[in-house]
């Protein structure tokens, strides 16, 4: 299956590859259809236990046109959001993991299904990045609505 705007997704994202064309020539042939990508050049990722990362998703995506690229992992139990390069350095926030200059991560052929990672939202070949003040408000809102529906579960008022 070919999604629209592959060809710029794959270009934008091995962009930040040391090398670009192996990169793209072993991420094209891996039949796992994923390749390990610095972050910290182009964009960093902020990554979120699943259950906040989902919510959090569906709290952004009506507040914003157009939400930065989103990685799942096997089971959804982390999201990844990419956010502008720098902000995993600078972020602050208790269960958030950051990844930034110095760390890689397992980036997934866009528009292919692998046995693992999954994109939630493709990137867009354009450099769309999620607004990290947005995320934050998006990520508050989530974590509210998170533990009000762990106290309707324990018949609390949240």
């Amino acid at each position: 299956m070919t999604v629209p705007g592959t060809k710029t997704a794959v270009e934008w994202l091995v962009s930040v590859a040391p090398d670009p064309d192996a990169c793209r020539w072993e991420w094209e042939r891996n039949p796992l259809g994923v390749a390990l990508l610095p972050a910290g050049r182009r964009w960093d990722v902020l990554i979120l236990p699943g259950e906040l990362g989902q919510v959090t998703l569906d709290v952004l995506t009506p507040l914003v046109e157009k939400p930065g690229p989103v990685l799942a992992d096997f089971g959804d139990a982390r999201l990844g959001f990419f956010v502008p390069a720098g902000t995993a350095s600078r972020w602050l926030g208790t269960g958030v993991r950051g990844a930034g200059r110095g760390t890689w991560i397992v980036v997934p052929y866009p528009g292919r299904a692998t046995g693992g990672v999954r994109w939630l939202v493709v990137p867009d070949g354009d450099g769309t990045l999620t607004d990290p003040a947005v995320l934050e408000l998006a990520m508050h809102e989530a974590a509210a609505r998170v533990a009000g529906a762990a106290s309707a579960k324990e018949g609390r008022k949240p």
